[in-house]
C-alpha cells in the first residue's frame, strides 16, 4: 500500500495530523496560503496594531521531514487530490481537514494569498475603528461578544452596540455562564439588543469608518461610525460537491464513522468543522479529533487495524474571553456534568495570549523544540 498521507487543510486540526506524522510517513500538507492562521488572535490583531503579525505562523516550519504544497484542492477520491494547478497528488491515507470560512476580521482578509497583506489589512482596519466612536456588531454569538470585549479593553469611550435576531445568549451553556456573561457585558457597557433584526445591511462596508443609520424590524434607528458581521459561517466542502468521494450531507457536512473515517473509505478521513459530527465547530473539538486520526493512520501504517475511536463532547464546552481580564467558561466537571470555569481559567488558557504560545510552540522545528 502506498504509506504516502496527504492532508487537506493547513488549519488547526491539520497541522497538528502532518505534525504528528511528519516522522512515520511520507507527509505532504496542501493549503493555498503561505502561513496558518491561529483565528482565536484575529480580534485582538484587529484591536491592537502590535498583535496584528502574530495570529500568523509560516508553514516552512511545521514539518522536518514532509512537505507543504500550496495549492487549491479542486477535487478528492479514495486514491489522492486534484489541484486547481492541473496536478495531482496521489496518496494511501488522505486527511480531509479544510474547516470552515467566516466574515471578517473573524477570518483576516488576503490570508488566503498572503499573510503580509493580511496584517496590513488588520492594521488598516484598527486605523478605521480608532477613528470611529459608535461600533456596530452584527451577531452576539462568541465572535462578536469576544470582538466587544477586546474593542472595549482598547477603547473605554466607545460605544458598543450588539444586534442578533437571537432571544438569548449562548443557547445551550448553562445558565449561570449566560448569566454571568450577561453581567460582564453590563458592567463593560455593551449594549445587546437580542431578538432584533434589521431591515437591511449598513449601506457601507464592513470595517469603515463612515457614519450610517440602520432600522430595526420594529422602525427604530441605529446609528454607528463603523460595522462589523460576525455571523455566516459556512463549511469548506466545495471540492467534494462533484461526488467523486463521498455524497455530502444535507449541511454540506462530510459523513465519518467513529473512526473518523469518510464514510466507505478505510484510508480516508475527515475531521474538523467539516465532518458530520454533534461537536460544535470549534478549534477545540477539532484537535480533539486530530490524535484519532493520527493514532488510526499509525496503526494502518504498522499493519495492524485501526481501533481509536472519537467519542463526541458530551456537554457543551467554550473559552470565551473578553480581552485579557473579563469572560466566562464552560468545561465538563469531575463528574462529566458541565460546570462554569473560574475566571482565571479562562484567563489563563485563552485570554491572555489566545493560544499564541501553544501554536509558536507547533511551529518550531524539532531541533529548536529539543
Amino acid at each position: 500500500m502506498n504509506s504516502a498521507v496527504v492532508v487537506v487543510g493547513g488549519g488547526y486540526a491539520g497541522t497538528l495530523v502532518a505534525k504528528s506524522l511528519d516522522g512515520d510517513a511520507e507527509v505532504t500538507l496542501i493549503d493555498p496560503r503561505d502561513a496558518f492562521v491561529n483565528y482565536a488572535g484575529s480580534l485582538r490583531a484587529l484591536t491592537r496594531p502590535d498583535w496584528a503579525h502574530r495570529p500568523f505562523f509560516a508553514y516552512r516550519t511545521l514539518l522536518d521531514n514532509g512537505h507543504v504544497l500550496r495549492d487549491t484542492v479542486t477535487s478528492a477520491d479514495s486514491t489522492g487530490v486534484t489541484l486547481a494547478s492541473g496536478g495531482r497528488v496521489d496518496a494511501g491515507h488522505l486527511v480531509l481537514a479544510t474547516g470552515s470560512s467566516h466574515s471578517y476580521p473573524a477570518h483576516p482578509r488576503h490570508a488566503a494569498t498572503s499573510a503580509a497583506q493580511a496584517v496590513a489589512d488588520l492594521r488598516h482596519t484598527n486605523d478605521q475603528l480608532a477613528r470611529a466612536e459608535r461600533v456596530l456588531i452584527l451577531g452576539a454569538g462568541p465572535v462578536g461578544l469576544e470582538l466587544s470585549g477586546e474593542i472595549r479593553e482598547v477603547w473605554p469611550d466607545k460605544r458598543i452596540t450588539i444586534v442578533d435576531p437571537a432571544p438569548e445568549l449562548l443557547p445551550g451553556f448553562l445558565p449561570e455562564v449566560r448569566d454571568d456573561l450577561r453581567r460582564q457585558l453590563e458592567e463593560l457597557k455593551v449594549e445587546l439588543r437580542l431578538g432584533t433584526s434589521l431591515t437591511a445591511l449598513p449601506p457601507v462596508e464592513a470595517g469603515t469608518e463612515t457614519a450610517f443609520t440602520v432600522l430595526t424590524d420594529t422602525g427604530e434607528p441605529i446609528s454607528a461610525d463603523i460595522w462589523f458581521r460576525s455571523f455566516g459561517a459556512r463549511v469548506n466542502t466545495g471540492y467534494l460537491e462533484d461526488g467523486a468521494l463521498v455524497e455530502l450531507t444535507e449541511r454540506h457536512t462530510v459523513p465519518v464513522d467513529a473512526h473518523l473515517n469518510v464514510v466507505g473509505h478505510r484510508n480516508v478521513y475527515a475531521l474538523g468543522d467539516i465532518a458530520d459530527l454533534p461537536d460544535a465547530k470549534m478549534a477545540t473539538h477539532a484537535q480533539t479529533q486530530a490524535p484519532v486520526v493520527v493514532e488510526n493512520i499509525r496503526a494502518r501504517l504498522r499493519g495492524e487495524q485501526p481501533g481509536s475511536v472519537y467519542e463526541p463532547a458530551s456537554v457543551p464546552r467554550i473559552f470565551l474571553p473578553l480581552g485579557t481580564k473579563a469572560g466566562v467558561g464552560q468545561l465538563p466537571g469531575p463528574e462529566g456534568a458541565a460546570v462554569a470555569a473560574p475566571l482565571e481559567t479562562v484567563v489563563r488558557r485563552k485570554g491572555a495570549d489566545l493560544f499564541t504560545a501553544q501554536f509558536a510552540q507547533r511551529f518550531k522545528p524539532a531541533t529548536e523544540a529539543r
